[in-house]
């Protein structure tokens, strides 16, 4: 038991797509995570050729300055460490897709990228080096692919560390100084300067971290709302006709992995046009708002939180509820079909009411298939209709009594 738990955490932990039978959210979690690894590997074909364009004229104009003889065996490692980057991000180029549900999968790209680097920001003069730009650019892809900013701050901090390493190393002459043309080379064993040298760096680093955040931050929390809102109804903020069907359809394939219950109900306001016709149509999208508020009271949510039982606006006066039950023979579907009609039917404005017919079809008793439901549902709240309104009708035994 305690093995199965730390396997559910460890597995949630490193991958986007976790449960057994992932939800709608979780898919489209992992295809955004998929395009934002492709994004950063193109940006690291486009920052490697950058650098080749850079060191070609940059070493020519070495040349001309006669330096390049003795600056050409210094750059036999950082090389091979570019053309370590053009083979991993080949790699990854070819598989992404494969091992895009994996989180692990992006840090690991950095942390390469990181140490590639390092490696150039050793060999190019060290506390010289202007390869240290590099590092505030792979912050910045940090967070652009990792999930939260705990982890572009964990980024931050590993290129601030092999940074750090590095000048300290070869301050401390652990490390041999490489050395440039055109600098004050003593410099790499004066302490002040590389404390105030790496102090500045850091600093950088960090700002690149903060503002990646806050960027991060910014534009999921608006994805996020944008989200919501196509979700949702305008009028009442219940889930829409659209995303009802889609989740519909995900509880459906729990409660045949689990051998669960899961019910529809459906109400319609019985007689709106003629509410209408009496009263005027802002009187009718008023009692569509209080009723609204009582399919939400009924499926026990408050505001936008998560709840399990979902409620919808499913047409102009139709409203639906989702109702996950814990076993097959669960009612719990019935009778909440049946506080919805009582809720509806206290319902007053200006001392005017409305009833509601409801039906009610379960998994899999009444249908297997999100279609089948619904069906039987429509024609439950057909027959509820037919027979006065301000009643439930259930499922296909209903249907076929007398």
């Amino acid at each position: 038991m305690q093995r199965g738990r730390l396997n559910k955490a460890l597995q949630r932990r490193l991958t986007i797509m976790w449960r057994d039978q992932p939800s709608q959210s979780d898919i489209e979690e992992l295809a955004a995570n998929v395009e934002r690894v492709g994004l950063v590997i193109r940006l690291r074909w486009a920052i490697v050729a950058a650098i080749a364009v850079f060191s070609v004229f940059g070493i020519g104009i070495y040349a001309l300055a006669g330096q390049a003889p003795d600056l050409a065996p210094r750059m036999v490692v950082p090389g091979l460490a570019l053309l370590l980057v053009l083979v991993y991000n080949a790699y990854y180029q070819r598989t992404y897709r494969s091992f895009g549900n994996l989180t692990v999968f992006n840090a690991a790209q950095l942390v390469l990228d990181i140490l590639v680097v390092t490696v150039l920001v050793y060999y190019s003069g060290g506390v010289y080096s202007w390869f240290d730009a590099l590092y505030y650019l792979f912050v910045l892809e940090a967070a652009l692919i990792l999930s939260s900013r705990r982890e572009v701050w964990g980024v931050a901090g590993l290129a601030a560390g092999a940074y750090v390493m590095v000048v300290g190393l070869v301050w401390a002459r652990v490390l041999p100084h490489m050395t440039m043309p055109f600098v004050q080379n003593d410099l790499q064993f004066v302490g002040s300067y590389v404390a105030v040298r790496a102090l500045w760096t850091i600093t950088v680093i960090f700002g690149a971290a903060t503002v990646g955040g806050l960027f991060m931050r910014a534009t999921r929390d608006r994805m996020n709302a944008l989200a919501k809102q196509s979700e949702r109804d305008s009028r009442t903020g219940l889930l829409d006709r659209v995303h009802f069907r889609r989740e519909l359809g995900v509880e459906i394939e729990r409660a045949r992995r689990f051998r669960r219950g899961v019910s529809v109900v459906v109400a319609d306001i019985d007689d709106l046009a003629h509410f209408n016709g009496l009263f005027g149509t802002e009187a009718g999208n008023r009692m569509i708002d209080l009723i609204a508020g009582v399919v939400r009271e009924a499926s026990g949510c408050q505001g936008n939180e998560p709840c399990l039982v979902l409620a919808a606006r499913y047409g102009g006066e139709e409203f639906a509820l989702l109702v996950p039950e814990d076993n097959e023979s669960s009612e719990e579907g019935e009778r909440m079909a049946e506080r919805l009609r009582a809720g509806v039917a206290a319902v007053l404005d200006d001392d005017r009411s409305v009833t509601v017919s409801v039906g009610v079809a379960r998994f899999s008793r009444d249908g297997r298939t999100a279609s089948e439901l619904l069906s039987v549902a429509d024609a439950a709240l057909a027959r509820a209709a037919a027979d006065g309104g301000n009643r439930v009708v259930i499922g296909r035994t209903d249907l076929t009594r007398p």
